[in-house]
């Protein structure tokens, strides 16, 4: 009576390869093929959860919470100095990689705005602080003021009142 071997089953090595290569959960960095590098947790092979990104080229930094592959949550965006430390450029709220909520963004050493904003633009209520001195506090829209504010310059003037797509107007 001969002698028969049950059927193995036949799993290319592929697919093995393929099922170890998947991110999920933490994972140590993952290098990508233009020099970006990526640190942080994954759910279905994108980034989610925590993590910090660094993109090669600009040698930008973006450290905070990630959502189907794009920033969003709370995170902080930061870009290189010459001396390699790293200047804060905005810190607030994210969503699908645009900022959105409550932040504040740094143009200069002391020039910044922190507020509301909508789909990347300054939108709703904040406060402008100007390098000369001058403060704008009121409403923005689409990144202008727009609305009721007051803008009070550093010798001490100001105009209060409303704003149209960044200029004063009058409500007659």
């Amino acid at each position: 009576m001969p002698l028969k071997k049950p059927a193995r089953d036949f799993n290319p090595l592929w697919r093995e390869w393929d099922r170890s290569a998947q991110k999920e959960g933490q994972r140590n960095t993952v290098y990508f093929v233009n020099g970006d590098q990526y640190t942080g947790e994954w759910k279905d092979n994108k980034k989610w959860g925590k993590g910090t990104f660094i993109w090669k080229k600009k040698g930008a930094i973006y450290d905070g919470d990630w959502a189907n592959d794009m920033r969003n949550g709370y995170g902080t965006y930061s870009l290189p100095l010459a001396t390699g430390d790293y200047r804060k450029v905005y810190s607030g709220g994210w969503k699908d990689d645009k900022r959105q909520g409550y932040g504040t963004n740094f143009y200069k050493e002391n020039e910044f705005y922190e507020g509301e904003w909508h789909q990347g633009k300054r939108s709703g209520w904040g406060r402008m602080y100007y390098e000369d001195g001058a403060v704008y506090e009121g409403e923005w829209l689409n990144g202008c003021r727009h609305g009721n504010g007051m803008l009070r310059l550093a010798n001490e003037n100001r105009y209060e009142g409303s704003w149209k797509e960044g200029k004063k107007t009058r409500r007659w």
